[in-house]
């Protein structure tokens, strides 16, 4: 029975709802189209009304206003009634006259603030980088404006010039200090005393007279590990090794350097530590590196060729040669020239000419390789 009851509900509901609205098309109006364009058509435009009708005279009227007022001065009526005169006599200056008055007009009666078209973005000076060209900028933060410090004038000189005399005047100061300060300093001088057999470590350093370097904070220091006398041959040999590529075997000196640190103390105390804990482990007997051998790759001679004692013009030399010399020319039965550098008389004919070598005055034994006929 509920059953039935809830169906009957559902069929009354449905029976009770108002019919759809029925859906009208809307009515669209047809535009005449043109045969020969694509273009819709467009309503032509009044042509704009005359500047006569809107009641604004003209130049040449203008001029007949004013020559109509009482309050104008006598010696300007002359003049406006020859200009008036000359517009009337010349249509071409007269339309000139009212072009120019009438762009004059319209802009005067455009207001100031309608005239000037807003800007789309602020204009911002451009931005100078920080470049090497840019180094010689006026200093916003000096007290006194740099303004017109920087400009040429004729009578200046190049800026090459202006180093140069730069580099005269310091000079010029260095000149000045010897003279008149180093000779006080002479009583602060110390006598050389060199280095004991304790002071094994000779450090170099590098300094730039005048200026800032950043090579100047390097410190180099040498030592020879036989000049540790309190090193044994085996500790020796094991700081060599502990060395490594900073042993030169050819010269045998142990060289490091050290520029990490901003001052030259700070790199020479660093070095020195690094010195003091090598020789601290060269002594230390729980490993003495026996086994490993001296790795000496990283060094490369360089041979330097040395001249022969045999070929070395020695007293028993010359001797020699000059029999042999001798033996030769009295064999060919010619008499023996004179040598160069000795104080012999010269032939007439052949003064200051140097001795032909003929091939048959050579040695036998020179031709050992070689045709006897040159």
């Amino acid at each position: 029975m509920a059953a039935t009851t809830k169906s009957l509900r559902h069929c009354l509901r449905t029976c009770s709802r108002p019919p759809p609205p029925y859906l009208r098309t809307a009515a669209l109006p047809l535009r005449q189209r043109r045969a020969l364009s694509t273009t819709p058509p467009r309503r032509r435009e009044e042509p704009e009304e005359p500047e006569e009708t809107l009641g604004i005279p003209t130049y040449a009227e203008g001029i007949k206003n004013l020559l109509k007022r009482k309050e104008l001065q006598p010696g300007d009526r002359p003049m406006l009634e020859r200009l008036l005169k000359e517009l009337q006599d010349n249509p071409d200056k007269a339309e000139f006259y009212e072009r120019k008055y009438r762009a004059r007009r319209d802009w005067s009666r455009v207001p100031y603030h309608e005239g000037l078209a807003p800007l789309s973005r602020p204009v911002k000076p451009k931005a100078k980088r920080a470049s090497f060209w840019n180094k010689n900028e006026p200093d916003p933060d000096l007290v006194t404006a740099e303004v017109g410090e920087d400009e040429w004038e004729e009578d200046d000189m190049l800026s090459i010039a202006h180093d140069k005399l730069e580099e005269h005047r310091e000079y010029r100061q260095y000149a000045r200090i010897t003279v008149w300060e180093m000779p006080l300093l002479a009583k602060f001088a110390k006598e050389f005393r060199p280095p004991t057999q304790d002071e094994v470590l000779r450090f170099r350093y590098t300094t730039y007279m005048g200026e800032f370097h950043p090579a100047d904070r390097k410190v180099v220091v040498e030592f020879c590990p036989e000049d540790l006398a309190d090193l044994t041959d085996l500790q020796r040999m094991k700081l060599k090794k502990l060395a490594g590529a900073r042993y030169n075997p050819e010269k045998d000196i142990v060289k490091m350097s050290c520029e990490r640190f901003e001052h030259q103390a700070q790199n020479k105390r660093y070095l020195g530590d690094t010195v003091q804990k090598l020789i601290e482990a060269a002594k230390d007997p729980s490993d003495t590196f026996e086994d490993v051998p001296l790795d000496t790759r990283h060094h490369r001679s360089k041979p330097k060729p040395k001249f022969p004692v045999q070929w070395r013009m020695t007293d028993e030399r010359k001797a020699e040669l000059e029999a042999l010399r001798k033996q030769v020319y009295d064999a060919r039965g010619l008499p023996i020239p004179a040598v160069r550098g000795e104080n012999t008389p010269k032939a007439a004919a052949g003064e200051g000419k140097q001795a032909e070598v003929r091939p048959e005055l050579i040695p036998e034994h020179a031709h050992v390789g070689h045709d006897k006929r040159l």
